[in-house]
């Protein structure tokens, strides 16, 4: 499962709220003996078809073993190997998808997927990776028709009705995504992943109600999930309900404390709420359990230019610079805190490099902007 953040709106600040991608892999049991090994020593025979199945035997429990044993890459090969032994073999050409997407080889485990499903078409399994790897690879399309198919020959697939809501999710069609999730919530009354889902759905389309209500049923199946009071906390403070929206996010908070995107959450609120001291500690806390948290910096370093504590908006702003280096914002706003603390060699080399980055992005009010700054310094 990966998280994905989106931005929402409480009055007049940005609140996050967690859009959640259910990613499953298939499973294969297959590991030791160096795939260099194996392959010097193919068989001798006088039957060449025997000595090819032989070897094509010996080849795949050696990628089961490599792959027990943790060392893909040389699985991998033994795979190609069989692959080319066995080039109507669908499982192998599934094993090899399996191995790429271990990898975080996408397109070439959605490659390797259809082929398995070219000698195979009917197999769920294979559509199921499919949609897997064409969701990592952006191919929200093309995933959501994988995990359709595999939905169509396995009806009551759970993890592929969440993978295509997710998929349809990414593509705005929010309506569809909470039908998928529906088609298998009556075989699934107790799921709360389900409910969970559609309560992010409905928060994705603003409609806040028939969040919360998803939210809370999930809530009730599955009391110790961070996400769900994380997403039940936007849903409510959107409906102005402050006092248990609060409440929801500080028991994300608690069931999982070294989340930073939940104490950037509490932070945001807080800062909506005028209660800047709060809101500086949570994205305190943010930073502090996750040190690349790039919004957390951010915010800390927009509250400390409003206090006018330079040194610490310069750290902040540095460490963005660091994790975001093409963000021109971030070079400017650094700019800002080193003009503040007088150390005007330095800004003017924030300003221009924010200035080359906008211009680079071909955004001309932040060139203006910039070059402004910089006659300021001059």
């Amino acid at each position: 499962m990966t998280l994905t953040f989106l931005r929402l709106t409480v009055g007049n600040k940005a609140l996050l709220t967690a859009s959640l991608l259910w990613c499953g892999t298939l499973f294969i049991t297959p590991s030791p003996a160096s795939a260099e090994t194996l392959l010097s020593q193919r068989p001798v025979a006088q039957n060449p078809a025997a000595a090819d199945e032989e070897y094509l035997n010996e080849l795949l429990n050696q990628g089961r073993d490599l792959v027990q044993s943790g060392r893909v890459d040389e699985a991998l090969a033994v795979y190609q190997q069989a692959a080319q032994l066995a080039p109507d073999n669908a499982r192998i050409y599934s094993a090899i998808g399996f191995l790429q997407a271990r990898q975080n080889n996408y397109q070439a485990a959605a490659d390797a997927y259809q082929q398995a499903i070219a000698l195979d078409a009917n197999n769920p399994d294979f559509y199921y990776a499919l949609g897997f790897s064409k969701a990592n690879l952006g191919d929200y399309e093309g995933a959501a028709s994988a995990y359709r198919r595999t939905t169509q020959l396995r009806r009551n697939d759970l993890e592929a009705y969440l993978g295509l809501g997710i998929a349809l999710s990414r593509l705005g069609d929010y309506e569809g995504a909470i039908a998928a999730y529906r088609q298998v919530l009556a075989s699934n009354p107790n799921n709360g992943r389900l409910y969970e889902s559609i309560g992010s759905a409905y928060l994705q389309q603003a409609q806040y109600p028939e969040a919360v209500e998803a939210l809370q049923k999930a809530a009730q199946l599955d009391p110790r999930r961070s996400t769900i009071q994380l997403n039940l906390g936007v849903a409510l403070l959107n409906l102005g309900d402050l006092d248990n929206g609060m409440m929801a996010l500080k028991k994300a908070a608690d069931l999982e404390p070294r989340n930073g995107l939940i104490h950037l959450q509490i932070g945001d609120v807080y800062r909506a709420q005028g209660d800047f001291v709060q809101a500086r500690t949570q994205y305190e806390r943010a930073v502090a359990v996750e040190p690349r948290l790039k919004e957390a910096y951010l915010e800390l370093g927009e509250l400390y230019l409003e206090e006018q504590d330079y040194l610490r908006a310069i750290v902040s702003y540095r460490k963005l610079v660091e994790l975001a280096p093409e963000d021109a914002d971030a070079h400017f706003q650094l700019g800002v805190a080193l003009q503040g603390r007088g150390r005007t060699r330095e800004a003017l080399r924030s300003y221009e490099q924010a200035r080359d980055l906008y211009q680079q992005g071909n955004n001309a009010e932040g060139v203006q902007k910039a070059e402004t700054a910089m006659d300021e310094v001059d």
